[in-house]
């Protein structure tokens, strides 16, 4: 029984890998953790360090950040991935290929780090999005945790401007705050 077992995770696995495999062949900007429950979503390139060099997603400011807060909020240190919503070359993706990428890394929650980041998923949502109660769940508005598909949906509203003002990363902390770990059953 235990080989069976370890047979079915195995395939689960291998099934994992061949489907991160084709988004990354497909140029999907992924990090972190594939397995993980909060799934960052970025719109914005990343801002060149002061020497020039541009961090990998995720690996600036922003995502120690991130990182901090997410741990502040009793995540643990890998419950987290990262999804770019542009291409390795810098093109968005299209609403499909966003969603698939989305579909396959299956977060209980989905946070846009910026309005791009925003956009992107309201346009590969949008049937579900337009069934939504009110205007500003449908549009994402800014702070408003939403419901689609089973996942918490938030938008920020610019994360990594915030970090050079005080009061707007204390907005971005209280927007945070509203998506503490899920207990066990969901």
């Amino acid at each position: 029984r235990l080989g069976a077992r370890m047979d079915v995770r195995q395939e689960y696995l291998d099934k994992a890998r061949a489907e991160l495999g084709d988004l990354a062949q497909a140029g999907v900007i992924m990090t972190g953790n594939a397995f993980s429950h909060v799934l960052l979503v970025k719109g914005e390139p990343e801002v060149p360090a002061a020497d020039g060099s541009v961090p990998r997603l995720l690996e600036g400011p922003d995502g120690k950040a991130l990182h901090a807060a997410l741990g502040a909020l009793g995540y643990a240190p890998e419950d987290w991935g990262g999804l770019s919503v542009n291409d390795a070359e810098g093109y968005p993706l299209v609403p499909g290929t966003l969603r698939l990428a989305i579909a396959t890394l299956d977060p209980d929650t989905l946070v846009a780090l910026d309005d791009a980041a925003a956009a992107a998923i309201r346009e590969a949502f949008a049937d579900e999005l337009v069934e939504l109660e009110s205007l500003d769940a449908a549009t994402l508005s800014p702070g408003l945790v939403v419901r689609v598909l089973g996942m918490r949906v938030l938008a920020l509203g610019g994360f990594e401007k915030s970090l050079s003002d005080p009061k707007a990363k204390q907005l971005m902390w209280a927007r945070l705050k509203q998506l503490p770990p899920q207990g066990e059953p969901y």
